[in-house]
């Protein structure tokens, strides 16, 4: 038995469609690979075989009157920011199905649009809501090179107004970014993507700021990161698509997706996604002509037989993030070897099948998301460690050979196009619990911790704040061996420290903040408040100022210090005696000073406290 959710790439398909498909597949394996000569670096790529699918029938002509940009360009570039919209501009005053709204500026000043589509002309999130329909969001451009889902939105968007699939939309709705990252998509080039087959001009992976919003969802620094959050928040999706194409290895599958596990915050969401969508997914797309399968991340690139990782994404992803706070997220990572063509195609197929699967199990899904959302398990894993699983998976991939280089001196692979299956290859995945958490019943935020506070709010997180002094007994963190990041990431300086937990009572003054743990979004609220979190706000650097001592005291003082201290406590002397059989302790003059200051009255004992305290109340 193979891992289920791979399995299913390998459906048997029975109809007229499908025989075509399969047809179309055949002709491919008796094709001879060869260097494709569409985009620049073509040539530098390896060898590609020819694709047909039925998919190419959802293109209309290059001088039909919708053709979008893409259509009329031999489908092979993608439309700046500016002809995006006038184009989509065109087509939503045809149509009172479409609206259009803004969910924010990005840092340069482009607005970061949204298309509304639904039966009735929904303009705002509540009139959207009113419907009682599911909705799916749709997120093109993340990393803006990673173009496919714009092209294909508006492909989609063109078919509901004028080619027959208004019906998409009468039992669901859809919100579709065509362009997140707007920045980034506009510093446009030929050569910004080398790994990947189009479009012609591809944006940057970065925004503006060089921030990846990929790897922002938990800390949110970015504005177009914020504003997604709150557009999340405001219109409520029950499905959220972040469409990307992928790098490394050459293989057979064009379009491969993924979403949290079932050992994640959201097992019943898993369940969903795994036992209902995503048949109906890889049924639609094999009926066209594609390949779909599971996220592709090889343990070695150039050792095939050394296995698959199953990823167990943290929040700082979006389908981590999609996990921690219950909302079903799929990542789409289209095969970067294929054609700019076919992966648009592919993500059309797509993107119409999940329109299709929400409508048509909509209870299921809305049921799987109140399972979750108000699970509230008493313990929650903030870290994971590799296990190999006890299913392996029959790899479609292409066959290749190592060479040594003469340029780098190492052994390169070198893909001969050619489509090879690797049987039960081990998958490898974060599946066995770390480290875990007890859930308290609240956390308190210290109100000077405004940076902290805001960031909460801009997730969704629920809070309260106390309007008068109350003291309590909490828990509290403190932390030694801190480790700081050599180097700056993400525009953040990340630490590590060992973490201790003790019981204190303490006065909690008015405007401190509280988050109740039995709320919606209490999960994600542990996964950035929990300290050994790797996407804690901790790690993330927004409490460094607490490793800065800022008082200190002279040794002329702390000598005699010290001796009042032993006179007055005996005890301390034995204390102190085994301190010094630690050779290099004795040996080091400032840290025997130190030892006595740490224990005096003077010393700061806020200093390598984590002001963030967990209550049971």
């Amino acid at each position: 038995m193979r891992l289920t959710s791979l399995a299913t790439a390998a459906l048997i398909v029975t109809s007229s469609s499908n025989c075509l498909a399969a047809e179309d597949e055949n002709l491919q394996l008796n094709e001879t690979p060869q260097i494709a000569t569409t985009f620049v670096n073509d040539a530098i790529l390896p060898l590609i075989k020819p694709w047909h699918g039925a998919s190419e029938s959802l293109v209309v002509a290059a001088d039909d009157p919708w053709a979008t940009p893409f259509e009329q360009n031999g489908l092979k570039t993608s439309p700046s920011y500016d002809d995006t919209f006038v184009w989509l501009d065109k087509l939503i005053a045809q149509s009172e199905m479409l609206h259009k709204v803004s969910i924010g500026k990005s840092p340069q000043g482009r607005e970061i649009w949204m298309i509304v589509a639904s039966k009735e002309g929904a303009a705002d999130a509540a009139t959207l809501s009113n419907n009682d329909k599911p909705t799916l969001l749709v997120q093109a451009g993340i990393h803006s090179g990673e173009i496919d889902g714009k092209d294909a939105g508006m492909m989609l968007l063109r078919d509901i107004v004028f080619n027959g699939k208004a019906h998409l939309l009468d039992n669901a709705n859809l919100l579709f970014v065509p362009i997140f990252s707007v920045d980034g998509h506009e510093r446009a080039s030929e050569f910004n993507r080398v790994n990947q087959r189009g479009p012609v001009n591809m944006g940057w992976r970065t925004t503006a700021q060089n921030l990846n919003l990929n790897r922002d969802y938990a800390k949110a620094d970015t504005p177009e990161m914020q504003h997604m959050l709150r557009a999340i928040n405001i219109w409520q999706p029950d499905l959220y698509i972040d469409v990307h194409v992928t790098d490394g290895i050459d293989y057979q599958y064009d379009v491969t997706f993924g979403y949290n596990l079932a050992q994640g915050k959201s097992p019943s969401i898993y369940k969903w996604l795994e036992n209902s969508y995503r048949p109906a997914i890889e049924a639609a797309l094999t009926k066209q002509g594609h390949v779909p399968g599971p996220l592709v991340f090889a343990m070695d690139n150039t050792d095939i037989t050394k296995g698959m990782s199953l990823w167990n994404a943290s929040p700082r992803f979006s389908n981590g993030y999609g996990d921690a706070r219950h909302l079903p997220t799929i990542l789409i990572e289209n095969h970067s070897l294929k054609p700019y063509k076919q992966r648009v195609l592919g993500t059309y197929v797509m993107l119409e099948a999940s329109l299709n699967s929400i409508a048509d199990d909509n209870t299921k899904l809305t049921s799987a998301i109140q399972q979750d959302k108000y699970r509230y398990s008493p313990r929650l894993t903030l870290t994971w460690q590799q296990e190999q699983q006890a299913q392996g998976w029959d790899f479609k991939g292409i066959g290749y050979t190592l060479e040594q280089s003469a340029i780098s001196g190492n052994e390169i692979v070198r893909w001969n196009g050619e489509p090879k299956l690797y049987e039960n290859l081990p998958v490898i995945g974060g599946t066995k619990a770390d480290i875990s958490v007890s859930r308290p019943g609240a956390y308190y935020i210290p109100p000077q911790w405004q940076e902290v506070i805001e960031r909460l709010s801009v997730h969704g997180i629920r809070m309260t704040t106390l309007t008068h002094a109350a003291e309590q007994t909490v828990q509290q963190y403190q932390f030694s061996d801190a480790k700081f990041a050599k180097a700056d990431y993400e525009g953040r300086q990340r630490v590590n420290a060992t973490v201790e937990s003790q019981s204190v009572k303490l006065t909690l003054p008015a405007g401190t903040v509280r988050i109740d743990t039995k709320q919606p979004l209490g999960d994600l609220a542990m996964m950035l408040l929990e300290p050994q979190s790797p996407d804690s706000l901790f790690q993330w650097g927004f409490f460094n100022p607490i490793f800065t001592r800022t008082e200190y005291i002279e040794n002329y003082a702390v000598e005699p210090l010290a001796q009042q201290m032993l006179t007055q406590n005996p005890a301390l002397q034995t204390e102190f005696n085994q301190a010094l059989k630690d050779e290099a302790f004795a040996a080091d003059p400032k840290a025997r000073l130190r030892w006595f200051y740490e224990r005096s009255p003077y010393y700061d004992n806020q200093y390598l406290t984590y002001p963030v305290v967990r209550a049971n109340q």
